[in-house]
């Protein structure tokens, strides 16, 4: 004869939800426990956690040193967002029940996602010591450290599992998991042996990144682009890609193509003001000036907060001899900004450059406390001093850049001049 849980699972499973509630209640006054404790775990696995937590519980009070059924309980009491609860009845589990070591792990848990992640640790070292050959909380504690990026302390962990046999657990490839944890590392030797085992196929966005990462790392640049380029067509907005993959590009001598690939960067992620700077940058760098100022101004515009772009920007524009243009376009960055020992000088040479002598002084000046020890900057100080007849300025730049660069004859026969 069937018991009342069994049919009750049978209303359930046909979707007759309110003759299953009445065989339910059945099943609590007339099933045996044995009978209810195995309904009650069907229940749970099925999401029905309110009649699964009417049944531990009426079990608890006939079996009050039954700690499993606290440790069921509490996590219903997790699931319903009932930590207090939960903790209550942890508690109750004491270190020479056999419910202890579960009552770490769910505990364990809790305070993880609660971010607690050092009272996690000492929950889960705790039921490693009770328990130092189960797998589960070998792999758990590896997980931790992994999450709190202490590689280092994963990576002992995940080998301690696959050498023993075990290279998927809880659904995670702990082969792809010991691989990411040393290229995190920086281990990247280590890093490659594992994640070349790995079919590009059936790894994850985020593995794939950290494999041609690696292979950049490695300086093997076409397996990196390979994998990078796969990790593009398989999912197109992952954003950290473009700024590697250019410079993978770069390494094998195809800026072009690299160009194209922060572009393409840019159109997936426009607020990425890295990638801005490294195109105008390389833009630069194969002689495309109006390109590269094009991104300077872009990013700036995007990030007028990133002092890189700012100051590639000026530095650029004094470059190309556009005095007027730097001067407008720092005087609106320095309306919200200070002033940058950089940028003062590339004020005073666009001033200087444009006779306005008395802010050209001004901006040397400023520039002269952090440019003391620049030949560049002191030659070109000092020869404006000079010219404007300030010759004390003069001197006390011209002394200290004949210390620096004592062979410049011309700079040598000007000092002496005024001996």
């Amino acid at each position: 004869m069937d018991s009342y849980s069994q049919k009750a699972l049978e209303l359930l499973s046909a979707g007759k939800l309110t003759q299953f509630d009445e065989q339910f209640k059945l099943a609590l006054k007339n099933d045996a426990d044995d009978m209810l404790f195995s309904l009650a775990e069907e229940l749970y696995s099925l999401g029905f956690l309110s009649q699964a937590k009417q049944i531990y519980r009426q079990l608890l009070t006939k079996y009050p040193d039954e700690d499993s059924l606290r440790a069921n309980l509490a996590e219903i009491a997790i699931s319903e967002d009932q930590n207090d609860l939960a903790l209550n009845y942890l508690s109750e589990i004491k270190p020479d029940s056999d419910s202890y070591v579960q009552s770490l792990m769910i505990a364990a848990d809790l305070y993880q996602t609660q971010g607690l992640f050092e009272v996690s640790k000492q929950k889960l070292l705790a039921a490693q010591k009770a328990a130092p050959d189960e797998d589960v909380i070998t792999f758990a504690l590896a997980e931790l450290y992994f999450s709190t990026r202490e590689f280092d302390r994963a990576i002992p962990l995940y080998l301690h599992l696959i050498k023993k046999g075990i290279t998927t657990l809880s659904a995670v490839n702990l082969v792809e998991r010991i691989g990411v944890a040393y290229a995190n590392a920086g281990r990247f030797g280590h890093a490659i042996g594992y994640l070349k085992q790995i079919k590009l196929i059936d790894m994850t966005s985020d593995v794939k990144f950290e494999t041609a990462f690696t292979y950049l790392q490695l300086g093997e640049y076409q397996k990196a682009i390979e994998v990078f380029e796969d990790l593009r067509d398989s999912d197109h907005d992952y954003p950290t890609l473009y700024p590697y993959l250019g410079e993978a590009l770069v390494k094998i001598h195809k800026e072009k193509d690299a160009l194209r690939v922060f572009q393409e960067g840019l159109g997936v992620d426009e607020y990425n003001e890295s990638l801005w700077t490294k195109a105008g940058d390389l833009a630069l760098k194969i002689g495309e000036k109006e390109q590269a100022e094009h991104y300077y101004r872009s990013g700036h515009r995007i990030a007028p907060d990133d002092l890189t772009l700012t100051l590639k920007l000026s530095n650029l524009l004094v470059q190309e001899g556009q005095f007027e243009n730097n001067v407008s376009f720092l005087k609106q960055y320095l309306e919200t900004h200070a002033i940058d020992p950089q940028l003062a000088w590339n004020l005073a040479t666009s001033y200087s450059e444009m006779d306005n002598l008395k802010l050209a002084a001004t901006n040397y000046q400023t520039a002269a406390k952090s440019f003391g020890d620049n030949p560049d900057f002191l030659r070109e100080a000092a020869l404006f001093f000079r010219s404007i007849g300030n010759v004390s300025e003069m001197l006390q730049l011209l002394n200290r850049y004949v210390e620096l660069e004592p062979t410049d004859g011309e700079m040598m026969q000007i000092l002496n001049e005024y001996r």
